[in-house]
């Protein structure tokens, strides 16, 4: 994971380059190379190698599903969203920036992703593979994903009446959505099968609820300092959670179950190949952050 989050931060500085105007990619840079576990395209690389592709293949992908979470993250932290003033162990977009040009900034992003998907891709990849890249992206970005999850989160703040079938629509959409794209995309620009792709979506799937039932979880179990964003905000916002519905000995054994069916939804491929799946799962279950 290390050797691969270096290779997509050097993409990413090479992609956001400074250049007029100069605040605007100031702050794009400012969050997107601020750090992050970069699992999302980590996980688009081990997905492409895992179909028989080549890693160049899908790093313009998996940069641009960073530029999509950076942005969403910008967004959500804004006082109109969630009111945050730390990520990443740092103050927040709007905090350093002021709320005009974060909103800039993450529109910037948005916009350039896709642009660097079309422009970036290698020749070797086939137009129609990155014109079903571009799609899956846009899907999980838009109001069949991100967006979705977003607003229904919003409206159910506070609500008493959130059950476990509307957590799950949040969860799958607001963080499973972009997870599952990252690794699809990654699989389609590989050149895998549509039996092959379906396959990672169903791994993807899995482990991107997995990344936010473990985030519930750290959110009441770990200090601001240790997650590096403010820690108990959930709560604060009485938000619907894992732990606030099941509890936290609940909430860590549907991980594990989570983290289980993952495992064998990568049954039938090259377990050599699969093996970064497998313990890109584990780092996602077992993450102290």
């Amino acid at each position: 994971m290390v050797q691969k989050a270096n290779l997509v931060n050097q993409a990413l500085n090479d992609a956001v380059s400074l250049r007029d105007p100069l605040k605007i990619h100031e702050a794009m840079r400012y969050s997107l190379l601020a750090g992050g576990k970069r699992v999302r395209p980590v996980l688009c690389l081990a997905a492409c190698e895992l179909v028989g592709g080549s890693e160049s293949a899908a790093m313009p992908a998996a940069c641009a599903t960073e530029m999509i979470h950076t942005m969403s993250l910008i967004h959500d932290d804004l006082p109109c969203m969630d009111n945050d003033d730390l990520r990443r162990g740092k103050p927040t977009s709007h905090r350093m920036f002021g709320e005009d040009i974060a909103i800039l900034a993450g529109d910037a992003l948005l916009a350039f992703a896709f642009e660097h998907i079309a422009v970036a891709t290698e020749a070797g990849v086939s137009p129609e593979r990155v014109v079903q890249a571009i799609g899956e992206l846009a899907k999980a970005t838009g109001t069949s994903g991100l967006v979705a999850g977003q607003v229904v989160d919003i409206d159910s703040e506070g609500s008493t009446d959130v059950g476990l079938e509307l957590l799950e629509y949040i969860h799958v959409h607001k963080t499973a959505a972009l997870l599952e794209a990252a690794a699809v995309m990654g699989a389609i620009l590989g050149g895998g099968s549509n039996t092959e792709v379906e396959k990672v979506r169903k791994f993807a799937r899995q482990i991107g609820l997995l990344f936010q039932v473990v985030d519930d979880i750290l959110d009441v179990t770990k200090s601001s300092e240790e997650l590096g964003k403010t820690a108990g905000k959930d709560l604060a916002a009485d938000k619907a959670t894992y732990p606030k519905l099941l509890g936290i000995e609940k909430s860590k054994e549907f991980a594990e179950t989570l983290k289980r069916e993952a495992g064998e939804a990568l049954a039938g491929f090259d377990p050599a190949k699969a093996e970064p799946l497998i313990a890109l799962s584990n780092y996602i279950a077992y993450r102290q952050n």
